[in-house]
C-alpha cells in the first residue's frame, strides 16, 4: 500500500522523483498488483512510450515487474518472454532519461529471461537494450560486438516472416549507429546500406503491436544518425532532407526526428535551423525533449550562445524545468 501511495504522490513530480519507487521494486519484487491482463497493461505502457509520456511510463514500471515476475512463475515460455519485455521497456526509457545505472540492471534482466524463454525476437530486443546502454557507458567496443552476435542470430532464423526481417532491420539500424559512434565509418555505412535493403521488403507502416516497427523511413532516420555521429552533418542533413512527420507513426518517434535534425544543424552551425527543429519535436513530444540530457544540453547552449536568435526565447521557455 505503501508503495502506489508513493507513486501517486510524486507522479507528478517528474522521472528524478519517480525513480524511487521504482529503484524498491527493483531491489526487491513487489507483490502482484492484480490490475488485469498483462499484455493489455504493457500495450499501455508502450503506448505512454511512443507518446513520450515518461513520468507515466515509470509510475507504471513497478506494477508491470511485480505482475510480470507473478506471471513468468508459471514456467512458460511466453510469460517468460513477457517479463522479458517489461525489463526491455524499462531499459529503454531509463536509457532515455539518463539513468544508465539502472538500464544497465533492467537490460541485464531483459536478456536473462529472454534466454530463459528461448525466443529469438525477445532476445534480440534485449541485447539492443543492453548495447545502447553499453554505449552510453563508453563501452562502445561490447555495444558493437553484442549487436554483431544478436543480428547473426536473428539473421539464422531465415527471416522468413515482416518479424523476424523488422528485427533484422531494426538490428543492423542499431549496429550502424553503435559502429558510427565509435568512429568506423566503412561498417557503419555498409550496415546502414544493408539496413535500407532489408526495410524495402517491409511495408511504409509497421502493423499495431509489432516489437520492431522499422520502416523505409525509420531507417533513413537512422542514416542521420550515423552521419552525424561520423561527423559529417552535411551527409546527415542531406539524409533526412525528405523525411516528413507524416512517415512516423508515433509522437516519439516524429519528436525524433526533430532531435536527430537539431543534432545535424546544431553541429552544422545554424542555430535558427536546430532551434525550429527543437520546437518541432516539442510540439510533437515534449518529453523528447524536455527529459533527455543530451537534447536539453543544445536547449541550454542555445539559449547562452544565442539568445536573440529566432525560436531559442520559446524554445528555452517552454524547456525549462516547470514546479509542478
Amino acid at each position: 500500500m505503501r508503495r502506489r501511495t508513493l507513486l501517486t504522490a510524486t507522479a507528478a513530480a517528474g522521472p528524478v522523483a519517480l525513480m524511487m519507487g521504482l529503484d524498491e521494486a527493483l531491489a526487491d519484487t513487489p507483490a502482484p498488483t492484480g490490475k488485469g491482463p498483462l499484455d493489455t497493461r504493457m500495450a499501455a505502457a508502450r503506448a505512454l512510450y511512443d507518446k513520450g509520456a515518461h513520468s507515466r511510463l515509470l509510475a507504471a514500471l513497478s506494477g508491470l515487474i511485480a505482475d510480470g515476475h507473478a506471471a513468468a512463475s508459471s514456467r512458460r515460455e511466453l510469460d517468460q518472454a513477457r517479463l522479458s519485455s517489461v525489463y526491455s521497456l524499462a531499459a529503454a526509457v531509463l536509457t532515455k532519461l539518463g539513468f544508465y545505472g539502472q538500464a544497465r540492471l533492467t537490460a541485464d534482466r531483459a536478456r536473462t529471461w529472454a534466454e530463459v524463454a528461448g525466443s529469438p525476437l525477445a532476445s534480440a530486443a534485449a541485447a539492443r537494450e543492453l548495447a545502447i546502454v553499453l554505449r552510453h557507458q563508453d563501452r562502445g567496443a561490447e555495444a558493437q560486438r553484442l549487436m554483431t552476435t544478436a543480428a547473426s542470430a536473428v539473421e539464422a532464423t531465415g527471416l522468413r516472416t515482416d518479424a523476424s526481417l523488422s528485427a533484422y532491420a531494426q538490428m543492423l539500424c542499431t549496429l550502424a549507429y553503435t559502429a558510427a559512434r565509435g568512429g568506423q565509418r566503412a561498417e557503419a555505412l555498409s550496415m546502414t546500406e544493408e539496413a535500407r535493403r532489408a526495410a524495402r521488403r517491409l511495408p511504409t507502416a509497421a502493423p499495431p503491436g509489432r516489437l520492431f516497427p522499422i520502416s523505409p523511413a525509420a531507417v533513413d532516420l537512422y542514416a542521420v544518425g550515423v552521419h552525424w555521429a561520423l561527423g559529417d552533418a552535411g551527409a546527415a542533413l542531406e539524409a533526412g532532407k525528405d523525411l516528413r512527420p507524416a512517415q512516423f507513426p508515433t509522437a516519439e518517434r516524429k519528436a525524433r526526428m526533430g532531435t536527430d535534425m537539431a543534432r545535424a544543424w546544431w553541429a552544422w552551425g545554424r542555430p535558427e535551423q536546430t532551434a525550429r527543429s527543437l520546437l518541432d519535436a516539442y510540439r510533437a513530444s515534449p518529453g523528447e525533449v524536455r527529459d533527455r540530457p543530451a537534447i536539453r544540453s543544445i536547449v541550454d547552449e542555445l539559449a547562452e550562445r544565442h539568445p536573440r536568435t529566432n525560436g531559442v526565447r520559446e524554445l528555452h521557455a517552454v524547456t525549462r524545468p516547470q514546479q509542478r
